[in-house]
């Protein structure tokens, strides 16, 4: 974790240092007035909200050492989205109270407060209110498990919802653990939770959950421009319901290693990409499209449905060619857990 530690008093300062010191794991940066500066600490020019900026930027977490006041008034400038705001916490100077002030759950801003106040002896003031009544966060366990939210006012009316009682689960990969309180297995209602790689809504109202869990296969010709490897694979995930963010790799052989239109597309959409031999791809089971001319060119008689089902991962699209490219999806092994 990234961490920045905020101080503006003497007192305030040899506090930062104890909170760095008992988050020594984490890479932890010290900041302070320049009438406080000294090795290790970085200087704060004012005013204090525009330095901010890049650090809110740029940190995991932020912990401000002093009034949440002056915290607030710091990073109110620079709150955009909980799904990518860091966490930010507040300690007191006597260090009694340890108080998530931004992106509790997502962030893990509760979780740092507990985390700090085992280790400094104080008290984590957490107010959010699933927490303080015992009840599932599903923020919070979907950004443990890497879950991509698809719709944060869904995930305020999951929230509401299980306050008041209990909200459905419905999902495509097994559930291996008993389910949180308020939380029932289902397929309906007017609000509830679906852990899915797909874009679906069995719900009224659906906090659709996608993990990173589906690999695509890609082929290409020589040369081949990064827009045609986009066309291709756009279409095949619209066609097939494949929710973007449930892509996590791409995956050719490794002829294709160094060809600039997989690799530029590729890094434009953020996905890792895996290469592998011949031999590798020839040894997947299962039941592929072979062609004679792929066998030809490459020793092998199929490369995008090899490479997405590579490592025992469920085909979910066949072998789709279009300019020069070809795309098949694979479904990886993923399992629900709770606690």
């Amino acid at each position: 974790m990234r961490l920045a530690v905020f101080a503006f008093s003497r007192r305030g300062l040899a506090a930062a240092k104890r909170v760095c010191a008992a988050l020594a794991e984490d890479h932890c940066r010290l900041y302070a007035p320049e009438r406080l500066a000294e090795e290790g600490v970085t200087p704060v020019t004012p005013p204090l909200a525009e330095f901010v900026g890049p650090v809110f930027r740029a940190a995991d977490a932020l912990v401000f050492v002093g009034a949440c006041g002056i915290a607030v008034r710091g990073i109110a400038p620079h709150i955009r989205d909980k799904r990518t705001d860091p966490a930010v916490v507040a300690v007191d100077e006597l260090e009694r109270f340890v108080i998530p002030l931004l992106s509790g759950h997502i962030g893990g801003a509760n979780a740092l407060a507990a985390r700090l106040a085992g280790a400094l002896g104080a008290a984590a003031a957490v107010t959010t209110a699933t927490d303080i009544n015992g009840r599932f966060s599903v923020d919070a366990w979907a950004a443990e498990q890497g879950l991509f939210l698809d719709d944060m006012k869904a995930a305020k009316a999951v929230s509401a919802a299980i306050l008041e009682g209990l909200v459905p689960l419905a999902s495509d990969f097994p559930v291996v653990t008993d389910l949180p309180s308020g939380v029932a297995p289902g397929e309906s209602g007017p609000v509830g939770i679906c852990v899915s790689w797909r874009r679906r809504a069995p719900f009224d109202r659906t906090l659709l959950l996608v993990p990173k869990a589906v690999r695509l296969g890609i082929g290409c010709r020589r040369g081949t421009s990064p827009e045609a490897v986009r066309a291709l694979a756009e279409q095949v995930l619209e066609e097939n319901g494949i929710h973007p963010q449930a892509v996590r790799l791409a995956a050719s052989i490794d002829l294709k290693k160094d060809e600039p239109g997989l690799l530029a597309f590729c890094r434009e959409r953020g996905w890792p990409v895996e290469f592998y031999t011949a031999s590798q791809l020839e040894a997947v089971e299962g039941d592929f499209t072979p062609s004679d001319f792929v066998r030809r060119t490459t020793g092998v008689d199929n490369v995008c449905e090899r490479a997405a089902a590579l490592g025992g991962a469920d085909l979910i699209v066949k072998k789709t060619a279009r300019g020069g490219v070809t795309v098949a999806a694979a479904v990886e092994h993923w399992e629900v857990r709770f606690g």
